[in-house]
């Protein structure tokens, strides 16, 4: 238990502070207002791994398949609709408030906005986001392997996040009894946005990660 506690500080508490010049890390830019000003940042998430493009208002398409699940976040104007392709399909059309952080499911035709409004403004740590999109499956969990749960009863389509010393860890996830393969964490740095999403089905979930990012501004 003691050798437990110590593992569940050095993930979850603050570590030696680093130089100053580190202090803007890059969850600061990730959420951080930037030109122009009133944007809005949105993604889309394809969660059955299907090969797909994606495009976002008038953002350069970009391509998902079963080893990139989320778009790169892209610029658009906070409160002024914009429209969603998926498969060079219109899938619908929709505004966000201005400086806000979006993800879009595209789920039973409709588009769902899930908030991904960052769980803190701690330059010096990384975001772990947790998404549970896997079917019929009413409350995720993840844990470190052998270790803390970092999230629990997690809803379906919805997701929950919280801020992290850079770490390596291995992690596992589910629902209830049935658990996905283990995935490795990699080593995070100060500011880094990882995405974990538990995808399948409440009997056989699967548990992948990806490295959130902005693509560049539509000219």
């Amino acid at each position: 238990m003691k050798a437990l506690n110590l593992f569940a500080a050095a993930l979850l508490l603050g570590a030696a502070l680093p130089a100053v010049s580190q202090a803007e890390g890059k969850l600061a830019q990730l959420y951080a207002p930037r030109p122009p000003a009133g944007s809005a940042f949105v993604r889309v998430l394809h969660p059955d791994g299907a090969a797909v493009q994606v495009q976002v208002g008038k953002n350069t398409p970009q391509a998902l398949g079963a080893d990139k699940l989320a778009s790169s976040y892209n610029v658009v104007k906070g409160g002024e609709p914009f429209s969603v392709s998926i498969g060079g399909k219109r899938v619908g059309e929709l505004t966000v408030a201005a400086d806000s952080y979006q993800s879009l499911l595209l789920q039973g035709g409709k588009l769902l906005v899930l908030d991904d409004s960052a769980a803190s403004d701690d330059a010096l740590k990384a975001e772990l986001r947790f998404y549970n999109l896997a079917s019929d499956c009413p409350a995720g969990q993840l844990q470190v392997q052998g270790g803390p749960t970092l999230f629990s009863e997690v809803k379906p389509a919805s997701s929950q996040a919280r801020a992290i010393n850079p770490v390596s860890a291995n992690l596992s996830a589910g629902c209830g009894a049935a658990q996905a393969e283990a995935l490795a964490l990699p080593q995070l740095q100060p500011g880094d946005h990882y995405a974990l999403f538990l995808t399948g089905s409440a009997s056989q979930p699967v548990l992948r990660g990806e490295l959130a990012g902005t693509a560049a501004l539509a000219r």
